[in-house]
Order: C-alpha cells, then structure tokens, then sequence
C-alpha cells in the first residue's frame, strides 16, 4: 500500500501544521497528473514523486506512481491551506476546528472577547463585579491612596489579579515606570513622556537612513502581524505608534537592536494604558476617537514600560540570545525532573524543546494564549520580584505540562509538533490562568532556591 501510516498522518484532519511548505515541485506532480504525463523519465518520476512520499516502491508504474503522489499532495495542500487559515483568520469561526477530536472533550464556554473586560471576570460568565472583586478593588485604592505607596503592599495584593479600574496605575508603578510617592507622579510622568518625543524628534527621521533603513523595514513588516485577529490592532494610527516605539527602543539600545517577538511585548501596555481613558471594550474600539494629547500619552507610557520590562531580559534579543537558550536548557532541566515521563515521550520521538520552546520564551507565551490571559498572567508577572525574567520559566513548565494527556497521546513527531504550536487555549481565562500560576509558583517554591534539585 501507499506508505498508509504516512498518508494517514497527512490526511489526518486534526494534524494541521501551522507552517507547511508546498513547493513548485509539489504544484508539478499534481499538474502532470491532471494533464495525463506519463512521459517523463523513471527517474524524474521517482525523484517528484519521493518529494511527496519517499518510502513508494520506484518499481510502481509512473501513472501510478505520479497519481498516487499527486493524491497525497493534494491533501497535503489542503492541509496547507487549513494551516494558514486556522492561523490566520477568526478565531471564533475557525480555530475551533483545529485539533476538533482534543476540542469536542472541553466543556461548552461562552463566545469571549480576546481582550477586553473577560480579563477582569471568570470565562463561566459571571458578572463583571462580584462582593469579592469589590472589597478586593477597596483594598487597592486604600492602598494607592496613601501618600507613599507600600509597593510591597501592593505587589502582594496584585500577585492573584490586578482590577482593570487600577490597573494602568499599579502596572506603572509595579513597572517602576512611577514613583511611590504620589507627590512627584504628575511631574515624572510630564517628563517622562516629555523625553520620549524628544526622542522622536531626535532619531524617528533617520529611520530611512541606510544604517537604520534594515530596523524600520523589519518592524514596518512586522507590525501588522501583531495579533492580526484584533481589529484595535490593524487600525493605521496604531500600527505608526508600534513603529515608533520599537524603532527609538532599537536606536536606544543597539547591543540588540531590534529582534522579532518585541513586537509582542508592546501589546499589553498599549491595551492596559487605553482601558485608562475608555470604558467600554477595547477590541473594535476606534483610537481616532481619543483626544491627540491622550493618545501621546498611551504611547509614551507604554515606550517606557516595556522598556523597564526589557532591561530585565536584554540578554534574551542579543546576539544568538542566550538568554533564551539558557532559558530552554533550564526549562528541559526542569520537565526532566517534576514529568519524567513527559521529557523521556518527547525525547522518544526527537522533539528538541528548544524546536517550541524558543517561542515561550521570545515571546513570553504571548502566541499561546490569548491576550486578554497574557494580561492577567503579567499581573503577576509584575507583582513576582524577576518575573519576566525568572519565574517565567516555571509557568512554561507547568504550561508544559498541564497539556501531559495530550503530548503522551501523540505518538509521533508531527503530531507532537503540531499539538505544541497550537495549544487549545482559546477558551482559556481567569480561572485557568490562576491554576496555571499557582502550579508555577510550586515549582518555584520547590526547585528556585535548589537548582541542583532539577540536574541530573
């Protein structure tokens, strides 16, 4: 038969490779089929048809050697195609599908919005405002009003979740963005957000230059691919304040430059910052609407935050980021120890963690939950001394994993592969973060101040 565990593994529907590449030579066999050739050489036929499946018999007829090729490519391409639009295209229509034998397991949810004011509630639909989220909000603003802030105080306050009505000031503050004392705010953040245009009247002109012209271009590329799904985000006057900030950050800090997955980073803030002057939902919210001196001060503020928050992880977007190998190394070190069982399956069919894993720690999970999640999983992040930095890698391994039934379910490569770039966590909020983080902070409190616990 035609290699059947193979052309199973194509046609499988649940197996939708989020990056598939379908050459000319593929688009070849399939219109050699159609047309009827049969008159090409042997071994021109045995080399196009390998390119689709390299274990069929060469001593096949070529019609039927090239037809089953072409078959099998058509699936493939079909699985191509389902790949780019599972991955690109609405989640709420087509992401579901994806892996639809893992998904029929999970309870019904609601439709939730990516965004906005689910990352303040629980996904089982409760309102917006419960007695505890009341008291907790109280206990906020008791704490923010006083004339010297406590921040250990409000680290630990903010380490379970931050309200969204307080949550653009603690975030600045937690950020060191802010000083405590409320006194000075007003003039440090008139300075601050003074400096930043300066900056902009200082290097943004030289962005055609031919020593910065490959910085912009690759950020210009970019933007438009940070979090396609959200309509706030593909607005025009959005995507030129996510140029300026990544373009003066790279000028400022040419050890790095600029490096993919930053874009990323500056997400969360410009959501945070806006939710300051908007009440309702955020993801279709026009920013036209906001006056010209608010909008300045959401990209400001949102420069220098995510400044702070790459001071503490530079290392991860310098040359051959070592940070992030060191990170992966870690986080392999780590799955070793607390699943073996899960790090001996992978190893079983090649998967190198550094093959998923680079992308958790680029991007800091942003491209595995979605956004409103990543907004309350830095909540924490904030609140937790070396957060991004540190106690990142061990919510990577407890994201890990918590998929455990799923990974060991995979019994090849592909399959394992696939599952690991597209993670059913669409449906995921509140409650599904919290148990996430509270498995991290385990391993923290278990493995951080004994790192010879977890090497072998």
């Amino acid at each position: 038969m035609l290699c059947s565990n193979k052309a199973a593994t194509l046609s499988s529907t649940h197996h939708i490779k989020p990056q598939c590449s379908f050459s000319f030579s593929h688009i070849t066999i399939i219109l050699l089929c159609l047309s009827g050739s049969s008159s090409l050489p042997p071994s021109m036929l045995s080399r196009l048809s390998n390119l689709a499946l390299p274990c069929l018999p060469a001593s096949l007829p070529s019609d039927v050697l090239l037809l089953s090729a072409a078959v099998v490519l058509c699936v493939h391409l079909c699985v191509c195609l389902r790949a780019y639009c599972s991955q690109y295209l609405s989640p709420l229509s087509v992401y579901p599908d994806v892996s639809l034998h893992r998904q029929q397991s999970l309870p019904h949810r609601p439709t939730i919005p990516m965004v906005a004011r689910i990352a303040d509630q629980n996904t089982s639909g409760t309102p917006a405002m419960t007695e505890r989220e009341a008291s907790r909000l109280d206990k906020f603003r008791q704490v923010l009003a006083g004339p010297n802030t406590d921040l250990e105080e409000l680290r630990k306050l903010s380490w379970s979740g931050i309200p969204r009505q307080v949550r653009p000031i603690t975030w600045k503050l937690l950020s060191g963005y802010l000083p405590a004392n409320t006194e000075r705010r007003e003039s440090t953040l008139q300075r601050k957000r003074q400096e930043y245009f300066g900056f902009i009247e200082q290097y943004y002109d030289s962005r055609n230059d031919e020593h910065h012209q490959d910085t912009y271009r690759q950020i210009h590329i970019d933007i438009p691919r940070t979090n396609p799904l959200i309509p706030l985000f593909q607005q025009a006057s959005v995507q030129e304040i996510f140029e300026r900030i990544l373009f003066i950050w790279a000028i400022r800090h040419p050890a790095s430059g600029y490096v993919q997955g930053i874009n990323d980073l500056v997400t969360p803030f410009f959501v945070v910052y806006v939710f300051e002057y908007i009440k309702e939902e955020v993801e279709n919210f026009d920013v036209s609407s906001l006056q010209e001196e608010t909008l300045r001060n959401i990209e400001a503020d949102s420069f220098w935050c995510m400044s702070k928050l790459l001071d503490g992880i530079q290392d991860n977007y310098t040359f051959a980021q070592p940070g992030i190998q060191r990170k992966v190394k870690a986080l392999e070190e780590l799955v070793s120890r607390i699943d073996e069982t899960v790090h001996v399956h992978m190893q079983q069919y090649e998967v190198e963690y550094l093959q998923f894993a680079f992308r958790w720690m680029n991007n800091l999970l942003m491209r595995e939950l979605p956004l409103r999640c990543t907004i309350r999983l830095w909540d924490t992040y904030q609140a937790e001394p070396e957060g991004f930095s540190h106690f990142h890698l061990y919510v990577c391994a407890a994201f890990l994993v918590r998929w455990r039934k799923e990974i060991l379910d995979e019994r090849d490569f592909q399959g394992l592969m696939i599952l690991l770039q597209n993670l059913p966590t669409m449906h995921w909020g509140n409650e599904e973060v919290s148990v996430l983080l509270a498995e991290a902070y385990r391993l923290k409190f278990a493995f951080a101040d004994a790192p010879n616990h977890y090497k072998r």
